[in-house]
């Protein structure tokens, strides 16, 4: 693939719901571009996007792919992202690195939740974008519809650069309305221009006539000669729509079928004429030796620098760090220096992949996306640049996962590997999260979504050879008192040489503060019991607290009192005493009304006005208490609450559910409360053994 210059670059991410028809988009420029010389299908696993045996068996991209589109002398970055929510991290590393966004709608299926949050997070990143109507060879499929619902949802900005002719339900021409021409397909494939017939001519004034009050609007010279009646000339008019695209005033609707490769030369030419180069865009970041803000602005004239946006470890691949080059020029061979890890990187040959493809180059220039292979220390969201000018940029904003699972090996011998396989899986996809939650002696894995974690487990079997299982995570409850004891533990052991004797009198209360296991006091008068044995008394309870006599669970907010007691000379120890204290610690605790603390997290629900009273009334049964509800700057509701966190166990599917995908939450711990008595009863009842046996879990 030849070197191309800042300005004959093109960064574009696909963005859409599920099955709305990317992947299959990216086939039809791949072959009409000569990348390819057939076109592949999801359904048979053939397409370059999806190319991992996870993506081919399940039909349906599970993580970002980079195609290289050669047109017209300009090189189109195509980042193919996932439309499923699980995987929304892919799709947020990809607009971090693309300058422009194509959101793809199903022609049958209409705007979709997915096309919502494609448009909410173009609007995060503030980048440019264009709709494409696919599928529009099916007979219920309606460019009309689409239209009418995205310009009810976004306004006036919405402007129709192509409309399709449909003659008996077929698919068989469109109306360019920039060029007040219309085009017709032959048999061979090929747009052949013709009159525009008379039931399209209405929609084309009105469609015209928007884009023109679009034109007039980018300068007081074009106002004054719109409204005098001058006409403008193709240049302007495509000058002035490409600022508007930039500036998102306008958002272009066009339209095509992939599999008829219909509609996509003119989409190509589009995303060429108006979609934006990297080049004049604003990108800063810190250079580290003088705490300045170093302007990269994808200038190639400056020193070289470039951030990591997303990394692929494949078993099969290997390891590549995909990089977009900030400013400068990036060779084969250049030795760089990652400003994060204050480390020198030995780069090696440079690539671009072409989905599992890594094709060599030479360089590459400011505002392109490439790829190294087998960087030592490098990952996602560092900063490349030279020892000279070190210079950090900004990490892509990637969603929190807070939907957890707990897993545990099927062999007992796989321990490793299963740590080393999830360490290389969450260096590639960074909404995932592996957690060792030593307190509750689990491990955890978190992500956005059960299917997420679900492939994870298909991905360690079928690629690390590893096998693990999926469970619901343990809740971290906790023990504490709520009355007052008085307790004697005395412990006595004669053997053939030394006895052991320990007798401590203890009171145990509550000691209003959850945040401690426990708090120590002695109050011994006239020696009876030595002070020397005061540490040992302690460590028994240190060591008891860990796990309560109640569900052998930890114990918060306990006051000891150590009051009186008695020892042997000769045998009484450290151990004996420590000994005792076990004893009284387990008597009196008993005594003093015990009870189950259960966490309580406050939760925040984001979600469109409509689906409040439904989630709402959902949070009732789960046992949370909502305390208020107020609008955020997008005009949905976050609604406010505290839940129990046994109860948000599979909530991220349920509010899917309710929303149609829309919902979305986000949860922190805040305090420990009274568990109810059914639900104590149910857990004390259920870790029987674990007080019996006195063992972990």
């Amino acid at each position: 693939m030849k070197v191309y210059t800042t300005d004959k670059i093109r960064n574009v991410v696909l963005l859409g719901h599920g099955g709305s028809g990317k992947t299959s988009l990216v086939e039809a420029m791949a072959k009409l571009s000569g990348l390819t010389n057939r076109l592949g299908s999801v359904s048979d696993g053939s397409t370059i996007s999806d190319y991992s045996k996870e993506e081919q068996k399940r039909k349906f991209s599970i993580s970002t792919s980079v195609i290289p589109i050669e047109w017209e002398d300009n090189k189109l970055n195509i980042l193919d992202t996932p439309g499923y929510f699980d995987f929304v991290g892919e799709a947020e590393e990809a607009i971090s690195a693309a300058a422009s966004a194509i959101i793809v709608i199903n022609g049958k299926a209409g705007v979709e939740t997915g096309t919502e949050k494609a448009w909410e997070m173009c609007e995060k990143y503030n980048i440019p974008r264009m709709f494409y109507v696919s599928n529009m060879d099916i007979d219920d499929a309606s460019f009309k519809n689409v239209l009418e619902e995205l310009t009810n949802l976004y306004g006036k900005k919405i402007a129709p650069f192509h409309f399709p002719i449909r003659e008996n339900e077929k698919f068989v021409g469109y109306v360019n309305v920039v060029a007040e021409k219309a085009f017709r397909w032959n048999d061979k494939g090929d747009a052949v221009e013709t009159e525009i017939p008379e039931y399209s001519k209405e929609n084309l004034g009105i469609y015209r006539d928007s884009l023109m009050e679009a034109v007039a609007e980018t300068s007081e010279d074009f106002m004054e000669r719109y409204f005098n009646g001058e006409q403008f000339s193709d240049a302007e008019i495509r000058a002035a729509l490409h600022a508007s695209v930039c500036d998102g005033t306008i958002v272009p609707i066009t339209m095509g079928s992939n599999t008829l490769i219909q509609g996509i030369y003119t989409l190509l030419d589009d995303c060429v004429k108006y979609l934006p180069s990297p080049e004049g865009r604003k990108i800063a970041g810190i250079d580290t030796a003088s705490s300045e803000i170093f302007e990269a602005d994808y200038d190639f004239s400056k020193p070289k620098t470039a951030i990591v946006w997303k990394t692929i470890i494949d078993p099969f691949i290997g390891k590549y760090s995909l990089f977009k080059v900030c400013s400068g020029v990036i060779k084969s061979g250049d030795v760089l220096y990652n400003v994060n890890k204050d480390a020198e990187e030995k780069t090696g040959k440079l690539y671009t992949l072409c989905g599992n493809k890594a094709v060599e180059v030479p360089e590459l220039h400011a505002g392109d996306i490439g790829a190294f292979a087998k960087l030592a220390v490098t990952k996602t969201g560092d900063s490349l640049g030279t020892k000279a000018t070190a210079i950090r940029f900004g990490k892509p904003m990637i969603s929190t996962p807070y939907t957890a699972m707990r897993y545990k090996p099927v062999n007992k011998s796989d321990v490793d590997k299963i740590s080393q396989a999830l360490t290389r899986i969450c260096d590639e996809d960074l909404t995932l999260k592996d957690v060792n939650d030593a307190e509750n002696h689990q491990t955890l894995l978190y992500g956005i979504g059960e299917q997420q974690l679900d492939i994870v487990k298909t991905k360690l079997e079928n690629e690390y050879k590893v096998q693990i299982t999926l469970s619901k995570p343990k809740v971290a409850y906790r023990e504490t008192i709520r009355g007052k004891s008085d307790v004697q533990g005395r412990y006595k052991k004669q053997t053939g040489g030394h006895g052991q004797f320990g007798d401590v009198k203890m009171i145990f209360e509550p000691s209003g503060d959850l945040e401690k296991p426990y708090v120590f006091e002695e109050r011994v008068v006239g020696g009876a019991v030595p002070k020397n044995f005061f540490p040992a008394v302690e460590k028994g309870l240190a060591e008891s607290v860990s796990k309560g006599p109640l569900a052998a669970y930890p114990v918060v907010g306990v006051k000891a009192i150590l009051y009186d007691g008695s020892y042997h000379p000769v045998d009484s120890s450290e151990q004996s005493f420590k000994t005792a204290a076990k004893l009284a610690f387990k008597d009196g605790f008993m005594q003093a009304t015990p009870i189950l603390l259960e966490p309580i997290m406050s939760l925040k629900v984001r979600v469109p006005d409509k689906y409040t009273g439904d989630v709402m009334g959902d949070l009732n049964k789960r046992r949370g208490r909502v305390m208020g509800m107020n609008p955020d700057e997008t005009g949905k509701q976050v609604i406010e609450a505290e839940i129990p966190e046994a109860n948000l166990f599979g909530y991220n599917t349920d509010l899917r559910s309710m929303t149609g995908g829309r919902g979305e939450y986000s949860y922190e711990f805040n305090r420990y409360e009274p568990a109810p008595s059914d639900i104590q009863a149910k857990e004390i009842e259920s870790r029987k053994d674990k007080i019996e046996k006195n063992i972990d879990e």
